[in-house]
């Protein structure tokens, strides 16, 4: 079985937390499913969960290069050297990131967040679609404030084939 699920705004990616914040387990009530890739507290998107070891290993293996699907909110407006640099790949502390696919997209139809992000009236923003096929801690953060453009939201909206369409945030649907 797989579990596809849209996770909200500020909810571990995990059913339990010692420190009393949201977690799966306040949305999904199915036992004996677990997350084949990690999504930050802070960042919303497609979870992907399953009671299958082998899919489970396929989904969160880099040997498998899945390509995982972004909708980027950033602190001002990229140019194409910026653009350029993500598809070249950029240097992190713990090593240069493999090309992203990257574009410049209009602001995807998506919900509100309870938590609005930040606002600074004189510095615009942009939303970038952005593509990888790795997944290092909090990766897609860094590599846009390398371009000094930070992630003011970040939506996992892909991970292969499998995306959030039609999935409200906090809701799921199996895949037998």
């Amino acid at each position: 079985m797989l579990l596809l699920f849209n996770k909200p705004f500020n909810v571990l990616y995990q059913f339990t937390d010692n420190e009393r914040r949201k977690t799966l387990a306040d949305y999904i009530s199915i036992k004996h499913v677990y997350a084949a890739r990690r999504l930050d507290y802070d960042s919303e998107g497609l979870v992907l969960l399953t009671d299958d070891g082998n899919l489970q290993n396929k989904i969160s293996n880099p040997e498998y290069k899945l390509i995982k699907t972004y909708w980027v909110q950033v602190d001002g407006i990229p140019d194409e050297n910026d653009l350029i640099k993500l598809r070249n790949g950029v240097l992190l502390k713990d090593g240069l990131t493999k090309p992203a696919e990257v574009k410049l997209i209009t602001e995807p139809k998506i919900c509100e967040r309870i938590l609005p992000i930040r606002k600074r009236n004189n510095v615009p923003t942009r939303w970038l679609e952005l593509k990888i096929t790795e997944g290092k801690n909090r990766q897609v953060r860094r590599m846009t404030a390398a371009i000094n453009h930070p992630t003011l939201r970040l939506i996992r909206y892909s991970v292969g084939d499998w995306n959030i369409n039609s999935l409200d945030p906090g809701k799921y649907k199996i895949i037998k």
